[in-house]
């Protein structure tokens, strides 16, 4: 009955979580454990209805009640390091820049349990975050605000590029604008903090949204920004990228937000090829690695990279670079041809498990 209820309401423990346990204590059963799925509760207590099973409900409903309504958020810093337990030592699965709303599930020693906007979990220490009423959080969604859209940067104290800096800052950091002095934006921090950004490195979110055209030339485009980025597991900023961060950062700069892993990924956009008929292929679709299905064994999604044309693609592997499907360039990459697995094209078609930011207020009212 338990697995029953997990594979129709959290088939996926990265993006929904069910933990959910009915231990036999004498004749009673205890419901205990924790979930942010109130209709998947709900459905696990009528099936145990159904077999009249009586039962003590210690279930507690996320968000915890414990955050006296401060479930959102705001990050804060430049890149959070998002973890999959609460603790430094943790592994690092996933990155969230400056400004990302999120929702707030639970505390527990000075980390938080957040959910990002393509709803993945993680634990975000509590100098990464700003927790948020509802109420404070409209009121942040309704301010105008600026986009950095320079690879890396700085804000600074005054108007000025030899003052102090405030913050380092990466591309798709959100910040609250106040006003605009000379060549610089004068924006508020989450947390409060004031700076100036300029704008030579910087967009209005608004004009930035008008503006965006998600295109083949765009997407090669702002993948180049990010040669050489070194490989991060979990990365998905311009400080650092994994296969799948990259991808995710590539299509977000460009508004389009992809699911975090490779594995989430393929299951989403149209599949263009899985016979290696690279012909088929367009800048900007996505290619999969790793290892087909066998009678005995799943699928396995190891690896993910943009095709950018001319029998290329580019992928973070070590760091981001370019490599070759055609075995006479210099730049043939072997090892990925033999697991290639198949490609999806997210350009002009259905957008199914994805945001577009022009039509998703993610950001701004």
């Amino acid at each position: 009955m338990m697995e029953d209820i997990k594979q129709e309401f959290a088939p996926d423990k990265r993006v929904a979580l069910f933990n959910i346990e009915y231990v036999r204590k004498g004749n009673e059963t205890i419901l205990r454990g924790e979930s942010n799925l109130p209709e998947a509760v709900t459905s696990f207590k009528q099936k145990l209805a159904e077999q009249k099973i009586d039962y003590l409900d210690s279930i507690q409903l996320l968000p915890s009640s414990n955050l006296n309504g401060f479930t959102q958020g705001l990050i804060t810093i430049s890149v959070a390091n998002l973890r999959g337990k609460p603790a430094h030592s943790s592994e690092l699965v996933t990155q969230a820049t400056l400004g990302t709303p999120v929702k707030v599930l639970k505390e527990e020693n000075d980390w938080y349990l957040i959910q990002t906007p393509d709803k993945y979990l993680s634990w975000v220490d509590r100098g990464g975050i700003m927790p948020l009423s509802t109420e404070k959080y409209t009121q942040w969604k309704s301010t105008p605000k600026v986009i950095y859209t320079n690879t890396i940067g700085h804000s600074y104290n005054d108007p000025n590029k030899d003052s102090q800096v405030v913050s380092d800052m990466v591309a798709g950091g959100v910040l609250e604008l106040i006003g605009d002095e000379k060549e610089f934006y004068y924006v508020v921090f989450p947390d409060g903090r004031k700076a100036y950004v300029l704008k030579t490195e910087a967009m209005d979110y608004d004009t930035w949204l008008a503006a965006l055209d998600p295109s083949q030339e765009s997407l090669v485009s702002t993948s180049k920004t990010l040669m050489g980025v070194p490989y991060l597991w979990g990365g998905t900023s311009t400080k650092g990228v994994d296969c799948s961060g990259f991808t995710k950062t590539i299509y977000f700069l460009n508004g389009i937000v992809l699911p975090r892993d490779a594995s989430q990924q393929i299951h989403t956009g149209k599949e263009i090829d899985a016979v290696k008929d690279f012909d088929k292929l367009e800048p900007g679709d996505l290619l999969f690695f790793g290892k087909p299905a066998t009678d005995t064994t799943k699928e396995r999604v190891i690896h993910v990279g943009m095709w950018i044309g001319n029998n290329e693609f580019i992928h973070s592997a070590g760091r981001v670079h370019i490599s070759s499907v055609d075995k006479d360039a210099p730049n043939f990459d072997e090892y990925n041809l033999n697991r290639y697995l198949r490609s999806n094209r997210y350009l002009k078609e259905p957008k199914d498990g994805l945001i577009e930011l022009a039509k998703t207020p993610v950001f701004k009212d």
